[in-house]
């Protein structure tokens, strides 16, 4: 006879979606950014090393975000990133349009987080629901 308790079944984890949205997100954002190279680069004055190297400094910190998107302060610092881009106005009003549109996007994703964890912290979650019982 075993001493052990059988657990109910875990359900499935909301946190690893957000995780995965996040992370797909930044990555679509790189993208994004990325095709303001060229963009900057026809108008302005063109590319300089200021303008170049703020959109390849963002790039590669929108980078190294998607990885650590599961740490407690990753939508933070995503929602950071964006007043950085939005600033880029000096720049180009391109770079600002883009961290316009990125932290209306990420304001959604923060919204969607609250209302996930408002739900769970209610029980009502799909995978937090007992199945009907046969009797």
């Amino acid at each position: 006879m075993s001493d052990t308790v059988e657990q109910p079944p875990v359900g499935p984890d909301p946190w690893k979606s957000f995780r995965g949205v996040m992370a797909g997100t930044l990555i679509l954002e790189v993208i994004v950014v990325l095709l303001a190279l060229p963009v900057v680069s026809y108008s302005h004055g063109g590319l300089t090393w200021v303008s170049g190297g703020f959109i390849l400094g963002v790039t590669g910190v929108l980078i190294l975000l998607a990885g650590v998107q599961g740490k407690p302060w990753a939508l933070k610092a995503n929602l950071a990133v964006q007043v950085a881009l939005i600033a880029g106005v000096v720049i180009h009003p391109a770079i600002c349009f883009i961290g316009v549109v990125f932290a209306a996007v990420w304001l959604l994703i923060a919204y969607l987080r609250a209302e996930v964890k408002r739900r769970q912290d209610r029980g009502l979650l799909p995978g937090q629901q007992r199945p009907p019982s046969d009797g």
